[in-house]
């Protein structure tokens, strides 16, 4: 790496310096306080170590049982395959496809990208491609959900504790493996560092990307547009029930807030507590929050421009968190299948509700931070 490098900040547009960092040194925008670098020793090694025992893991984590549910000698198992088969059966193709994509797809693809960059950048040698790699990785980044649905699987554990027994298999503990891989290969993956010896290693293919600024009036538009749908979709994610539970022929739909209730009168009072704060207060504040930040685009307002920064990079880094509770439908509904004794289907406000944290995903990446700060540009 050369002694210094420019960068553009990419929350409020800063043309800032970098100098070669030291082990665990960042490089901090001086302007928004977003964080553009940090240099960890042997972060490559690390990254292409953990990448390949995580994709170990994640394949480890397909033929056993996850969870084993047992209600009075009535077992049932549910594996991870088996997990998707069930939406499927329930006629919740969607919501199938949304689990297997964020919790498999997008998560192998990760680390599959980085294991080929870091075994080239290792050897000396540029990766084939290796821009359209890179790009490929930081655009999944934010639509894996590995840790999202492992945290989804606890929850309905300590749901269904007062019930059943409910035992853990060995594809949960491959998956829990897996998820800390993952975890540990993006705490070492930092993009600028990345760039940076892929620049070293093909100068000539390198193609640097011209900066497009901002525009103002297609960003505004965008997030409106999916900011609205998001609005109508939250009502019957809430009114209608996210999932049915069937407990000797009689049926109980469960709306959102009442699951919340039902968690809270139990004594569950933890668990409670994060389903309403992922679920109900989460996807509300970050409808709020994002209305607020595009109009204040929209009207050039020049005031608290690092406050709506800050705020901004938290609505965007929770965002993806409200998907808890529809894993914990998913879960649910592959783990309990005894029949007329007891069975968990899930409801249509399942699909709303994974509609609405998906739209507001997108309105939080189609918003662009750098207009807080390029208030003044006009479109052209």
């Amino acid at each position: 790496m050369s002694a210094t490098q420019h960068i553009r900040c990419h929350e409020c547009d800063l043309k800032v310096q970098i100098p070669l960092l030291a082990h665990r040194q960042k490089a901090v925008c001086p302007r928004c306080g977003c964080l553009l670098s940090q240099y960890r020793y042997l972060a490559l090694d690390k990254i292409l170590a953990f990448s390949l025992a995580g994709l170990f893991f994640l394949v480890a984590s397909l033929p056993f049982d996850f969870m084993i549910f047992d209600v009075r000698g009535q077992f049932q198992t549910m594996s991870m395959p088996l997990s998707i088969t069930t939406l499927v059966e329930q006629d919740y193709l969607m919501l199938a496809v949304l689990q297997i994509l964020a919790i498999y797809v997008i998560p192998a693809c990760i680390l599959c990208g980085l294991a080929y960059l870091t075994v080239f950048i290792r050897n000396g040698q540029y990766p084939p491609r290796g821009a359209w790699v890179k790009k490929l990785v930081f655009t999944l980044l934010p639509w894996s959900m590995a840790e999202i649905f492992l945290i989804g699987a606890l929850i309905s554990l300590i749901k269904m504790q007062s019930i059943a027994v409910i035992e853990l298999g060995m594809s949960f503990y491959a998956y829990l493996l897996f998820t800390l891989c993952l975890v540990t290969v993006v705490l070492y993956l930092d993009e600028f560092q990345l760039t940076d010896r892929l620049r070293e290693l093909g100068e000539d293919r390198w193609q640097s990307a011209k900066r497009i600024p901002p525009s103002r009036r297609k960003t505004v538009q965008r997030t409106w547009a999916l900011l609205i749908a998001s609005v109508i979709l939250y009502i019957p994610a809430n009114l209608f029930p996210i999932m049915t539970t069937m407990l000797l022929g009689v049926e109980e739909p469960n709306t959102i807030l009442g699951g919340v209730i039902t968690l809270w009168r139990g004594g569950s009072y933890p668990i409670a507590l994060i389903i309403f704060v992922a679920s109900l207060f989460i996807p509300i504040a970050k409808l709020l929050v994002l209305a607020w930040l595009n109009y204040s685009i929209q009207t050039n307002s020049p005031s608290l421009r690092l406050w709506r920064t800050r705020l901004y990079r938290i609505t965007d880094f929770i965002g993806r968190w409200s998907m808890i509770d529809v894993f914990v439908v998913a879960i649910l509904v592959s783990l309990v299948q005894l029949g007329n004794t007891m069975a968990v289907y899930p409801g249509p406000a399942a699909l709303a509700f994974s509609a609405v944290v998906l739209l507001t995903m997108l309105a939080a990446n189609s918003f662009d931070a750098r207009l807080i700060w390029n208030h003044k540009q006009d479109d052209k």
